[in-house]
């Protein structure tokens, strides 16, 4: 099982490393689970001044237990929960930090609060299929919102947020912390890991990706949803790069002329993975979905032949 507990000295570390300790500032503790792979997720927590705050939920409850175990070793109670994002490997442990602390209230924006209460892609439905009671077929829903681009005030912390529309998922909030330069973005950027691209919106993807570099200039640190904290302006150029490539990469089998008359072959899709596979080898995926590559390629082919590209954002312009 990989479990990574980040601690104050090394957040410190980190921080430090990359700023200075945010111009003198000293960094809040960060802790950090992660689930096994295939498709290993984080959670993350910082301790407040009246406890911890948690960023995300991960995807089962026998994760959320293991991840319990570490929170509670550090002796403060939990006293508010952040949700980045609505799939389902970040929400499905929350009802277990929900029954460990019931005061502590759970903060999502309006649209992400919304697909889980309905579940309007089965999201939810299909993985407890998969797991079981493991993952719950309702998972909690929120009780706070966050408004767009308002400041959240829990526990004695003071966290700056951003609201992103369709991109990894239906909708996003990205919380940063500015006395420590850490910023939780959730899955808008992942570390040396293979991205789930289901919904199909990588030019959203991309224009959030642009968004959040210029919304949180000041950022020293990143904590994803998947793989290792670091620098953010290096992680979020490598998420920017493999969108792009991936992009590319798809594009020539919607063109017309193309051996499918737009639908990617057989040929063209294994043609597309080995050059995936070599450009970006032991990326992990961040579902256990075996064949995700195949599903993101038919999801951004789709996406690419609806795109009119005269009326591209600049991000997404080949």
């Amino acid at each position: 099982m990989i479990i990574r507990m980040v601690s104050c000295l090394v957040a410190l570390a980190v921080a430090a490393a990359l700023s200075g300790c945010a111009g003198g500032q000293p960094a809040a503790p960060v802790g950090s689970f992660s689930s096994d792979n295939p498709g290993s997720v984080n959670i993350h927590w910082v301790s407040a001044p009246d406890g911890l705050v948690l960023v995300d939920g991960l995807r089962t409850l026998s994760d959320a237990r293991r991840a319990l175990t570490q929170i509670q070793a550090t002796g403060q109670p939990v006293a508010a929960i952040l949700v980045t994002h609505p799939h389902p490997d970040h929400v499905g442990g929350i009802g277990e930090f929900d029954r460990a602390y019931p005061e502590a209230p759970i903060y999502a924006n309006t649209a992400t609060a919304e697909f889980i209460r309905t579940d309007p892609l089965g999201f939810y439905a299909l993985t407890h299929q998969q797991l079981g009671d493991d993952h719950p077929a309702k998972p909690v829903v929120p009780d706070h919102t966050v408004a767009p681009g308002a400041p959240v005030d829990i526990a004695g912390l003071h966290l700056e947020t951003a609201e992103f529309g369709a991109g990894e998922a239906v909708a996003a909030v990205a919380y940063y912390q500015p006395d420590s330069a850490a910023l939780f973005a959730g899955d808008l950027v992942g570390n040396r890991v293979t991205p789930a691209l289901l919904e199909g919106h990588t030019c959203g993807w991309l224009t959030s990706l642009d968004q959040l570099r210029a919304r949180f200039p000041d950022a020293r640190i990143l904590y994803p949803g998947h793989g290792a904290p670091g620098d953010p302006a290096a992680l979020i150029d490598a998420q920017r790069e493999y969108l792009r490539t991936f992009r590319q990469l798809t594009r020539p089998t919607v063109a017309d002329g193309s051996p499918g008359g737009g639908d990617v072959t057989a040929d063209e899709q294994r043609s597309i993975i080995g050059e995936l596979d070599r450009r970006y080898p032991n990326h992990p995926r961040v579902a256990s979905l075996p064949n995700i590559q195949e599903l993101n390629i038919a999801a951004v082919a789709t996406e690419l032949r609806g795109e009119n590209s005269a009326a591209l954002a600049p991000a997404c312009r080949p």
